[in-house]
């Protein structure tokens, strides 16, 4: 039995290439691409899978960008379930412009996906006879898939009791909040969203935070600060801030998956919940320090992590 799962509803095959400059009207020499499997949850299990832990990748998928997203999960040692959809699932292109640096990043809009197709991950996950301790569901929601599938997906943890974490954004995000979600990962805006707010400010993002674990919409909340690390709240810990030492930033992408992936780790490792963010922004961090799309590296993360214990 696995311990977490990982759903991806919405995953891609993410292209990435690279090029001397990026002009308007002409043909542009790009070098060889590099192929990887893309979306929420998929990354969450790929950079678990880094850091020296296992997971089950769900994830639907169709046509043959479907087939090679499976085959680079399996060629990373990433177990799976694929179910599959009639349309073929989407491809993303990121573009580095060799002479600035500068990244150019093309994302595709996800399949029109069928009630039969989303509806068969949820069916499976309420039939499973094997509960896993974590379910992390990540990632946007492609057309067809309904606003409230996250939602759906947390009464299903609290029937079968296992922790469900909810990674996410606009009305997705906001319709789960409820009875039978463990932990959410939102920013600042996402913060907002969920207290019922249009902004927020630096004086008010603990009480919104607090407002959002007294209203009992979800267990814990870890709020991305971006370099500053996360603020954690819950009843248990009140409100703590994790922030990581500075280090030279490559590229933010595959961060707040890294981060996620650090977090359920040690979540299934004992660690404490302060231990546990910390090990989350540890492996978010150590995601900056890597070129492109690459995710975190285990050794940068339990560097970073050390550092974070010795500076509490």
């Amino acid at each position: 039995m696995h311990k977490i799962i990982t759903i991806t509803i919405n995953p891609a095959l993410d292209k990435s290439t690279h090029v001397k400059r990026v002009l308007p009207e002409k043909k542009l020499r790009c070098g060889e691409p590099v192929f990887e499997a893309g979306g929420g949850g998929i990354n969450v299990s790929r950079a678990i899978r880094k850091l020296g832990g296992d997971s089950c990748a769900w994830l639907l998928s169709g046509g043959p960008a479907g087939e090679k997203l499976c085959d680079l999960l399996q060629e990373e040692g990433v177990e799976y379930w694929s179910g599959k959809t009639k349309s073929w699932t989407r491809e993303n292109l990121m573009v580095m412009e060799d002479s600035t640096g500068d990244q150019f990043r093309f994302g595709m809009p996800g399949p029109q996906i069928e009630e039969s197709e989303w509806q068969q991950v949820l069916d499976k996950l309420e039939k499973l006879e094997q509960v896993p301790e974590f379910v992390v569901a990540s990632g946007s929601l492609a057309p067809g898939v309904p606003d409230d599938f996250y939602y759906r997906m947390a009464v299903i943890a609290h029937k079968r009791h296992f922790k469900l974490i909810v990674d996410t954004s606009g009305d997705a995000l906001v319709k789960a909040a409820g009875e039978g979600l463990y932990l959410i990962k939102p920013n600042l805006g996402e913060l907002a969203k969920l207290a019922g707010k249009e902004h927020i400010s630096a004086l008010e993002q603990e009480a919104f935070a607090m407002q959002v674990i007294n209203e009992g919409k979800c267990k814990v909340l870890v709020v991305s600060l971006g370099p500053r690390g996360a603020m954690l709240a819950s009843k248990e810990s009140g409100i703590q801030y994790i922030v990581p030492p500075t280090v030279k930033q490559k590229s933010a992408v595959g961060a707040g998956d890294s981060m996620v992936a650090g977090i359920v780790l040690g979540l299934t490792q004992g660690k404490s919940m302060e231990e546990v963010v910390r090990y989350g922004v540890a492996a978010g961090t150590a995601a900056t320090m890597t070129p492109g799309s690459e995710l975190c590296r285990k050794e940068d993360t339990e560097e970073i992590y050390q550092w974070l214990m010795e500076h509490k």
